[in-house]
């Protein structure tokens, strides 16, 4: 008969197993459940393409509300009648962010989500924790369609805005933008506009088994 000392033992090197599993698996990052892309032209200029992983796992709803007006659809494939085709980025801070998804007012006071005018912050599970992270531009403590980029770590946003994807390919042109001359407001001086915009395709990974398994994001 097994002593209840070795049946303790090896319960605790299964808890510590276990543990080392999740842990490992979270260091990750959050998986990406969605692919979006933007492309952006500056008055006759093509600047490039910005692809975007979605964090639809942490952050459902938020990362829903994006890909749809990425794509100008909902989930059903239904028109919007709205979106971020044709928007553009409103304001541009150097060493720290750019921000757009105004497509109503174009100035920071407009935009509106799939859910109605606005939608409660999802949560905050995320954090801004390196140049590329996708947050949303909350009023109060709700969100409608502005977003914002970052080009430097801002964590004092964490807790305040949701983090909901990443650039992954792409930030040489998001770095292009940041450095684009501005004038009052942080305002382009030649307006930076998201010329077509889209979902793409997720390619997954194969791990050391063989297994195709989901990209995460490093965080």
């Amino acid at each position: 008969m097994i002593s209840l000392n070795r049946l303790s033992f090896l319960a605790i090197i299964l808890t510590t197993l276990l543990a080392s599993f999740y842990t490992a698996d979270a260091a990750k990052g959050p998986k990406i459940t969605h692919k979006v892309y933007f492309d952006i032209k500056q008055g006759d200029k093509d600047l490039g393409r910005i692809t975007i992983g979605l964090f639809g796992g942490t952050v459902p709803k938020t990362a829903e509300n994006f890909r749809a007006l990425a794509v100008g659809k909902d989930k059903d494939g239904n028109d919007l009648g709205f979106g971020y085709k044709g928007s553009g980025f409103h304001r541009v801070i150097k060493s720290f962010m750019i921000q757009g998804g105004d497509f109503t007012r174009g100035d920071g006071t407009g935009g509106k989500s799939i859910y109605g005018a606005k939608f409660a912050d999802e949560n905050f599970k995320l954090r801004h924790t390196a140049p590329g992270i996708l947050s949303m531009a909350n009023s109060g403590k709700a969100s409608r369609s502005q977003f914002f980029i970052t080009t430097i770590v801002t964590s004092w946003l964490d807790g305040r805005h949701v983090v909901f994807g990443k650039v992954i390919d792409g930030m040489d042109i998001v770095t292009a933008i940041e450095n684009t001359p501005t004038g009052p407001g942080d305002k382009p001086k030649e307006a930076v506009i998201i010329a077509d915009c889209g979902e793409l395709e997720i390619d997954l990974e194969v791990d050391e088994s063989g297994n195709q398994v989901p990209i995460r994001a490093e965080l």
